[in-house]
């Protein structure tokens, strides 16, 4: 007997979680409005900054009020954290992990406001966090949230609004839809079933929708990169993603030792430990204020400086000076029991890594300039995804924040390599590691 058509295909509107998509949907759309207010607040107050330590250094009389400023901001901090402490601090990824494995468990609308307002605190003096982490425990809070009280779904779709909260989450911090729902999958569930990614993805594309319309049409990150000239020399390539991974590794271990090299800071209390960093952007933001932030300002600056330099010894020290600020000041920040996250301090490093990378292969004669600008691209793929031990999550994500498609072998041979490479060295998934650091109720 010859099956026919409607023998092997499904009935119409039988799809079973077609409610549950809906659900993802709400989710999102709630999720893109709180995180395009949150990215509106930071992107501002940050350009506010850039006028302010200027104007700072010309009336340093005023530092010791900014200082007694950033004193009181501490002390907010410190009382908004003490509600709970353990799962306000850091990206809040750790924590959405450990309610997954039904290690962890909080009010999440009392945990939403809270983490609103210290992320806000804790990035927007100018702390190097990225904005990333705190919208994804937004995302997961209202997701989870909507779940319990509102649409009063099962413990199963409990779970599956909840990751949709962190697809969401992510997809409106950096406009980037695909990349949330990869992040979900490859770091968060690492399960692909139907049901989970596609309600995922409609939140994503929900919360996408919404900072659109909020924030506009341009990508987080543009940079319009043009297809690499002639055969990428992959020699080098090889070198680089090796590098990387290296690098990859030193900022695993150096990141997982602040709790403890915080531990010992026994004269002040855990959750008012956002004092040391926040005074530390005073003399930071009077060298360079550019250099504040998480920040999708310091990739601009550092790459727009880089392609128009006509000094290049003076631009690579600046560059290795620029590196080991960043590295040094991004582990003092998260190391400090704040709300912020490592994403883009991640890219940060990675774009200072390319273009430090780029403009050293021209002037060997490894590459063409019009290439620096794809390999500072690369390293920001390959750094972030040997680190989060998501290449998949990298390599889409910065597609999508740089709104080009171009020179994407070279982005996944590198990315490869220094995942590899990271991996023989001991590297974990960080969220991973930092959630065994942390001890849960």
């Amino acid at each position: 007997m010859v099956a026919r058509a409607k023998d092997v295909l499904e009935r119409p509107f039988s799809m079973d979680y077609l409610n549950l998509i809906f659900q993802g949907a709400i989710v999102g759309l709630i999720t893109g409005g709180i995180v395009s207010c949150f990215r509106w607040l930071i992107d501002h107050t940050l350009q506010l900054l850039f006028w302010w330590y200027p104007y700072l250094e010309k009336h340093l009389s005023y530092v010791l009020v900014y200082a007694l400023f950033l004193v009181a901001i501490s002390w907010l901090l410190g009382k908004i954290l003490k509600y709970n402490l353990t799962n306000l601090v850091g990206s809040g990824v750790p924590q959405v992990e450990a309610i997954l494995l039904g290690q962890n468990s909080y009010a999440p609308w009392q945990i939403l406001w809270r983490k609103f307002v210290g992320g806000l605190l804790a990035i927007c003096p100018g702390l190097f966090l990225g904005r990333e982490g705190p919208c994804i425990q937004m995302g997961a809070c209202v997701g989870q949230g909507l779940a319990n009280d509102v649409f009063k779904t099962s413990k199963k779709d409990q779970q599956t609004l909840l990751l949709a909260g962190v697809a969401a989450g992510l997809a409106a911090a950096f406009s980037a839809p695909l990349a949330g729902v990869l992040f979900m999958v490859e770091e968060i569930t690492t399960t692909f079933k139907p049901r989970i990614w596609l309600t995922a993805l409609a939140a994503a594309l929900s919360a996408d929708l919404m900072t659109l319309v909020l924030l506009g049409q341009q990508p987080s990150l543009a940079m319009y990169i043009k297809p690499f000239v002639g055969a990428p020399n992959y020699v080098f390539l090889l070198i680089l993603g090796i590098i990387i991974g290296i690098l990859a590794y030193a900022y695993q271990y150096v990141l997982l030792e602040q709790r403890y090299i915080y531990s010992k800071l026994n004269f002040l209390p855990q959750r008012y430990h956002s004092l040391i960093p926040l005074l530390l952007t005073i003399p930071l933001g009077l060298w360079n204020a550019k250099l504040l932030g998480g920040s999708h300002d310091f990739i601009s600056y550092v790459t727009d400086m880089s392609l128009t330099t006509t000094d290049l010894r003076a631009i690579l020290k600046l560059l290795v000076l620029f590196f080991i600020v960043r590295f040094v000041f991004s582990m003092i920040s998260y190391g400090a029991s704040v709300p912020g996250g490592i994403f883009m301090p991640i890219l940060a490093l990675g774009a200072v890594i390319g273009c430090f990378a780029g403009l050293l292969g021209v002037s060997a004669g490894w590459l063409e300039h019009s290439q620096v600008l794809g390999l500072i691209l690369i390293s920001m793929a390959a750094y972030f995804g040997a680190i989060e031990k998501a290449p998949f999550t990298a390599i889409v994500l910065l597609t999508e924040m740089a709104g080009s498609l171009a020179s994407v072998f070279p982005l996944v041979f590198v990315t490869f390599i220094a995942y590899t490479v990271d991996t023989l060295l001991g590297g974990r998934p960080i969220y991973t590691a930092l959630r065994e650091e942390m001890h849960f109720k």
